[in-house]
């Protein structure tokens, strides 16, 4: 299924969540945190929002670091991925 984001949407699929602490602790799916790390699967194509012109300055295949609360999380083809506007994502990792 092809997914098309609107506006400054972006749609990333997060990377592996950590299920083991540093001292080797294995930790169940409840205790783990949502992952900050994603790459990016789908861009919008930017344009007028709130009265204000977006450029989209990330594009599809950049790994990014994202805001811990930030966007919605939805199942497309069986996978998470969240959606979440171009102002939540804090850098791009190159």
């Amino acid at each position: 299924m092809n997914i098309r984001p609107l506006f400054d949407k972006i749609v990333v699929e997060a990377t592996d969540a950590v299920d083991k602490t540093a001292s080797g602790i294995i930790l169940p799916g409840t205790a783990q945190e949502k992952p900050q790390m994603a790459t990016v699967i789908a861009v919008g194509p930017g344009g007028t929002v709130d009265g204000k012109e977006i450029v989209m300055q990330i594009k599809v295949g950049d790994k990014i670091l994202f805001n811990k609360y930030a966007g919605s999380d939805f199942k497309l083809d069986g996978k998470e991925v969240t959606v979440l506007r171009q102002s939540d994502v804090l850098a791009v990792i190159e």
